[in-house]
């Protein structure tokens, strides 16, 4: 399972290239406005009609911070202004009633994620008033089978509000770390101290959450191999349950608050090729086993199980280990999967407003697949979740032979093949150890659209 133990500096350097992550196939450079709301009523009561229809998940996007992280590309608003939260709660709670009146009451809610923007820039009352709303509006699973999930800023919370969290249904939290050092924290305006954590993810653990995930950023502005070894040192003493190690993408002509970070700080390329090496060894070393994706989840995690079994899922917000669901995105810029397509919300607060004021979905954008796009979908998620791809069972879900429909793919990846990053049999296709990190560029070759934007900027694949 630790399949990245050894890592190859050589071909990293030489597969590090921009690239989709894939938490949808079309990506979202594909989304258009000729879908919109009908659209999406119309995918959703199809959905209802389905023999079996699926279970559903939510995700809820709560966009206010309280200050400016300057590596940060989320759709956010920095605001001290408490009252702006409690009136977009009032929108949200429409758009909760809307979306809900869609979905056959007999499909369970067996799935949530809350993020944003700093989710717990919410109060208390505020989030027990927007949970009572979903159980209004849906059948929420109330067992602790469910995954509930919220992001944590540390900076925002406390022991008791953990607590609190719990009592409200979440069992699972993912704080926002970054880094210990204190002058990345303060090359990025990022301040916390490691006390913080330390208190909140003991206090996780006292009430009894199923799962505590920690977030970390390499690549960001003076950070040092030394640094961060002591940061990785400090997380690693802390045993959470998953850590997602992120490669920081600087794109300041696209993403205004990285403009305030200063350029000298930030480090060389060969720096963040190193900083991934050395995370992974820490990890794998500790006893992390990779995922995929910049994930990692300790042996006995739930996550683990499901890449050991094959019933590993991949949605926007990463790894899941629950079966696939019609995804809901509620409130401003958040994106959902229902059925065969894919709906956007719009991205300005004030269009969002407007548009529930009407009585309307506030859907702006979106995309229904065609048969090829559902056939290369599976194909980049049976990837992306096992590391591998089962000829036989494509070709008889979609009635097509694989070699020949994808000739053009596997001609793509007769280089990777020749450098060890995978292993084309007759009936299937295996990533290697060597190719697990690689695996967006695997992927890339699936894809049918890429490239045809050229205006489209993605992350480094590394």
């Amino acid at each position: 399972m630790n399949a990245v133990s050894a890592f190859n500096r050589a071909l990293v350097e030489k597969y590090d290239r921009p690239g989709p992550r894939y938490t949808s196939y079309p990506t979202a450079p594909q989304f258009h406005q000729a879908f919109a709301m009908d659209e999406y009523r119309q995918a959703a009561e199809l959905s209802n009609q389905a023999p079996v229809p699926k279970p559903l998940s939510v995700y809820i996007h709560i966009p206010f911070c309280q200050s400016l992280c300057y590596y940060c590309a989320c759709n956010k608003i920095i605001t001290r202004k408490t009252h702006r939260a409690a009136e977009y709660l009032t929108y949200l709670k429409r758009e909760i009633g809307l979306q809900g009146a869609l979905f056959d009451r007999s499909r369970k809610l067996t799935q949530l994620h809350l993020g944003g923007g700093t989710p717990t820039y919410l109060t208390h009352e505020q989030l027990a008033d927007l949970m009572e709303c979903l159980h209004q509006a849906f059948d929420m699973d109330d067992s602790d089978a469910h995954e509930f999930s919220i992001e944590v800023d540390p900076r925002t919370i406390d022991a008791q509000q953990i607590q609190g969290l719990r009592q409200l249904g979440f069992n699972r939290l993912s704080f926002g770390v970054q880094d210990f050092d204190a002058q990345v924290q303060a090359a990025v305006n990022r301040v916390q101290s490691e006390a913080q954590v330390v208190e909140l993810v003991e206090a996780a653990r006292l009430a009894r959450f199923k799962s505590v995930s920690v977030d970390l950023i390499y690549g960001l502005p003076l950070q040092t191999i030394a640094s961060f070894d002591v940061t990785l040192s400090k997380i690693i003493a802390l045993r959470p349950d998953r850590i997602a190690a992120y490669s920081y993408a600087h794109l300041p002509q696209r993403v205004r608050a990285q403009r305030m970070i200063r350029p000298e700080d930030m480090p060389p390329p060969e720096r963040k090729l190193e900083l991934l090496e050395l995370t992974i060894n820490r990890l794998t070393e500790a006893g992390y086993v990779y995922i995929g994706m910049d994930h990692f989840a300790l042996p006995d995690d739930e996550l683990v199980r499901a890449r050991v079994q094959g019933t590993l899922q991949r949605n926007f917000q990463g790894y899941s280990t629950h079966a696939d669901c019609d995804l809901i995105g509620l409130g401003v810029s958040s994106i959902g999967k229902v059925g065969d397509s894919y709906g956007q919300n719009v991205k300005e607060l004030s269009q969002y407003y407007a548009r529930l004021d009407q009585g309307l979905l506030p859907v702006q954008r979106g995309y229904r697949l065609s048969d090829d796009d559902r056939l290369r979908r599976e194909v980049i998620s049976e990837l992306m979740c096992h590391g591998r791809i089962d000829f036989t069972r494509i070709q008889i879900s979609h009635g097509v032979g694989f070699n020949e429909y994808f000739a053009d793919a596997l001609v793509r990846l007769e280089e990777l093949v020749r450098d060890g990053l995978l292993e084309i049999h007759p009936d299937s296709l295996v990533l290697l150890p060597q190719g697990q990190l690689m695996m967006r560029n695997v992927a890339m070759a699936f894809d049918a659209y890429l490239g045809v934007d050229q205006t489209v900027q993605y992350s480094r694949t590394v």
